[in-house]
């Protein structure tokens, strides 16, 4: 286990100023670096067209110590991706609506300077990333790389037409009246193949392939998948009914681990999913936009993030 608190480090903040508590988070780590005898952090603010990729990047090649990603799932992804494959580790100072990532590592969200603590004086924990290589609407190829959860359907609906309003008034609620105004969308057909096994075809709602399991409220989409298992973890969803749709949610409110007819678990290092039509995808909570097909692969404990030493590789 590797603990860092009393060694000197130099540190970069990658900010998102449109959070509420962006100037709490940014004025707390540069009263932690000062009262550790460490140089003041370099503060990279993210724009509206970059949410952090150019600012972790640029980073790096600073060669700082560590970034820190004040924001959103969207900021952490960025930073995140940037510094997969490197050994620079990424601390977690979660200010948005989901804070997925940081849920799954069991990070205090409410309070911004316990955050800070860790993510400059904590141990290192490596976990996977999941790279995502997307087949567009209009012909065209995306690769991205996220850390929770990305897919394709009513998942990325909600993401989509979510209102940034709401979110700010009532937080994690605003993605439950974006989901009831998509509740009833038809299915559509996909076929998908894990490994490079055989094809399973399926109507379906929602295909989600997941690196950690919980969601906002306590919900638990994928009670098997581990950040660090070297697998992913393939969610596929058929509700038609109300009915279907209510049994699926009281499984995942009650953490019930047998299967139901409308959501199906499966597991592997990776996945390739085609659509009969287009369809919306999202990775961590960001829209891609439609999609024909995706293919996912696991890069095994491909990420450092910071955490406390009881929870440290």
């Amino acid at each position: 286990m590797r603990h860092t608190s009393w060694t000197p480090q130099r540190v970069a903040v990658v900010v998102n100023p449109t959070k509420t508590l962006a100037h709490v988070a940014q004025d707390a780590v540069i009263i932690a670096c000062r009262k550790a005898g460490w140089p003041d952090p370099v503060i990279l603010e993210t724009e509206a067209a970059d949410p952090g990729f150019s600012m972790a990047r640029r980073a790096v090649e600073m060669g700082v110590d560590v970034v820190l990603a004040a924001g959103g799932d969207g900021t952490i992804r960025a930073v995140g991706e940037s510094l997969s494959g490197t050994d620079i580790p990424l601390g977690l100072v979660p200010l948005g609506t989901g804070n997925l990532l940081a849920r799954n590592l069991q990070a205090d969200l409410a309070d911004p300077h316990n955050s800070v603590d860790v993510a400059l004086f904590g141990s290192e924990k490596a976990i996977d990333t999941i790279s995502m290589h997307l087949e567009t609407e209009d012909g065209r190829t995306e690769d991205h790389r996220f850390l929770v959860m990305g897919g394709a359907g009513f998942d990325a609906q909600i993401m989509a037409d979510t209102r940034d309003d709401l979110k700010d008034m009532v937080g994690w609620a605003a993605y439950a009246e974006a989901g009831a105004r998509h509740l009833f969308n038809g299915p559509r057909w996909a076929r998908f193949s894990v490994d490079g096994g055989p094809w399973d075809a399926r109507l379906v709602r929602s295909v989600m392939v997941c690196n950690c399991g919980e969601l906002t409220a306590g919900l638990v989409l994928a009670p098997r998948a581990r950040l660090d298992d070297g697998l992913l973890d393939l969610v596929v969803m058929t509700p038609r009914t109300a009915v279907g749709w209510l049994r699926m949610a009281a499984m995942l409110v009650f953490r019930h681990r047998h299967e139901l007819p409308v959501i199906n678990y499966f597991s592997g290092r990776s996945v390739r999913v085609e659509f009969h039509e287009p369809i919306e995808s999202e990775v961590d909570g960001d829209p891609l936009g439609s999609v024909k097909a995706f293919e996912t692969v696991v890069d095994h404990k491909s990420l450092k993030v910071r955490v406390p030493p009881s929870h440290a590789d």
